[in-house]
C-alpha cells in the first residue's frame, strides 16, 4: 500500500527554520513527482508549495521561493522541504503529495479535494511573530 508519512513540523518564532520530511513507500518513488502543499488553518484555501520532478526539475510559489528548498534522497524514498526566514503567513499544516495533479475544478480549503495523487497526513507548522 502507498504509504506517505510527515515528520519534522513544530512551533518556531519568525525568522526560524525547520525541515520537513516524507517518507514514502508502496510506489516507485525514483519516478514519481514529489510536491508539498499547505492548508492553512481556518477556511484559507489549499496552496500549493514547492515540487520536485523525477529529474530533479524543481518548482516553487513565488510566496516561499528563495526561502524554502526542496530535495529528495531516492535511496532512501524521502522528500524534504528545508524551509528558511519563516513567516507567521507559514502557519499551516503541511502536506506530502506524490504524482498530485490539479483537477481544474476550482479551490477549496482541503487539498484532496482538488488534486488528485497520494496524500500524507499532514505536519503542523506554526510560526508566530
Amino acid at each position: 500500500a502507498v504509504q506517505l508519512v510527515e515528520s519534522g513540523g513544530d512551533s518556531v518564532q519568525a525568522g526560524g527554520s525547520l525541515k520537513l520530511s516524507c517518507s514514502a513507500s508502496g510506489f516507485p518513488f525514483d519516478g514519481s513527482t514529489m510536491g508539498w502543499y499547505r492548508q492553512p488553518e481556518g477556511n484559507d484555501d489549499c496552496e500549493f508549495v514547492s515540487t520536485i520532478h523525477a529529474d530533479g526539475t524543481t518548482f516553487y510559489a513565488d510566496s516561499v521561493k528563495g526561502r524554502f528548498t526542496i530535495s529528495r534522497d531516492n535511496a532512501k524514498g524521502t522528500v524534504y522541504l528545508q524551509m528558511d526566514n519563516l513567516k507567521s503567513e507559514d502557519t499551516a499544516l503541511y502536506l506530502c503529495a506524490a504524482n498530485a495533479r490539479y483537477y481544474g475544478m476550482g479551490s477549496s480549503p482541503s487539498c484532496r479535494v482538488i488534486y488528485s495523487g497520494n496524500w500524507g497526513q499532514g505536519t503542523q507548522v506554526t510560526v508566530s511573530s
